[in-house]
């Protein structure tokens, strides 16, 4: 069944180009592409997915580029298959969680380390900076060209049980958003626990969790302050990147006018999203505790916890001594000076090459 559904997404057309041209006088291809975007429930696919797609493109390429779009939940697909379905030549652009796919592509997971970025500034640098390893890693490891990488608001922390600050999640069991993250918390005291984003409700109601991470707005979108009562906001699970990339048999059928065009597009794509987050984590925020006004529905009460300047410290320690070297053993030597030539600078750190 699953492989009829994603068959019906096949639809890439390349003819003959068109009137619509670029500064050099070079016709933009006249295609349709097959789009599989991220989590249909959430803000990032209904506020900036779905017009950018369906409206942005179609419009700004004078009707010449066309797009189908779902998303992967829709087909009844897991995020770490986005990719590699991708790569069969199921669809032309897949988008998914960077985290989704690190069993594949470990080296994606550099890009969104605990506490590398505390705030979207310096997230947003930390993504530009590594956007050329991506695009490598992402060619290298599923034939896939990068085309744009943007964040979920930042990744926060729910519990349904008391706490005040980092240390009050010692021998808690928490749904972590990533392995990196369970890492994270594993080396508070507590238990990392791996649950797909959509069982998490449930998990926290039953008590099979008693802390989760996840954005602040996806968590409000799916209900998450229904079933928890305090909100931690420092950010320990990163942002949680959504990467879309299209496959490369497709991308080099493109003529550069095309290619060119995609590039610009997604590039003003990145922006509004990264702009964005700031205001779409505060919306999370007071729409989960009702501290400040929800225009997105009702108000939650969930109870937010304030950081604490010990917190900050202690997390960074755990993101040098523990969080990056573990992930720069997984990951062949090159990856890693990749890493201390881009985000590395960025951010001030640098990893042992092992």
């Amino acid at each position: 069944m699953k492989k009829l559904i994603l068959a019906s997404l096949m639809t890439t057309t390349l003819v003959a180009a068109g009137a619509v041209s670029d500064a050099s006088g070079e016709e933009l291809n006249d295609i349709t592409l097959s789009v599989v975007g991220s989590w249909s429930a959430l803000q990032l696919h209904k506020k900036f997915e779905v017009p950018f797609w369906t409206e942005t493109v179609p419009k700004e390429s004078g009707g010449r580029i066309k797009v189908t779009l779902t998303t992967f939940d829709q087909q009844g697909l897991k995020g770490g298959e986005v990719f590699r379905l991708l790569e069969k030549g199921l669809f032309d652009v897949g988008a998914t969680v960077a985290d989704y796919t690190v069993q594949d592509a470990p080296e994606l997971e550099g890009l969104d380390l605990p506490m590398l970025a505390p705030d979207a500034k310096i997230g947003w640098e930390v993504a530009k900076a590594y956007k050329p390893v991506l695009d490598e890693a992402l060619a290298k490891r599923f034939d896939a060209k990068l085309l744009s990488v943007v964040p979920y608001p930042e990744q926060v922390v729910f519990c349904n049980t008391e706490i005040s600050g980092l240390g009050d999640l010692k021998g808690k069991k928490v749904r972590a958003s990533g392995r990196t993250t369970g890492e994270f918390v594993n080396a508070l005291g507590a238990e990392g626990v791996n649950l797909a984003f959509s069982e998490v409700p449930t998990a926290l109601q039953r008590g099979v969790v008693d802390c989760a991470i996840t954005g602040s707005l996806s968590g409000y979108s799916s209900g998450w302050h229904e079933v928890s009562s305090y909100l931690y906001s420092l950010p320990v699970g990163g942002w949680d990147h959504v990467v879309t990339a299209m496959r490369l048999d497709v991308w080099n059928g493109l003529n550069k006018a095309t290619q060119d065009f995609l590039i610009k597009q997604n590039e003003a794509f990145e922006a509004k999203v990264w702009t964005s987050a700031v205001e779409r984590t505060r919306d999370g925020i007071a729409c989960l505790t009702g501290n400040g006004e929800c225009t997105l529905g009702k108000s939650g009460s969930m109870k937010l916890v304030e950081t604490q300047q010990g917190d900050i410290e202690l997390a960074n320690q755990i993101l040098r001594e523990t969080i990056l070297p573990a992930w720069s053993s997984r990951v062949d030597p090159e990856w890693v000076k990749q890493w201390n030539e881009t985000i590395g600078k960025v951010v001030g750190i640098t990893a042992k090459v092992n």
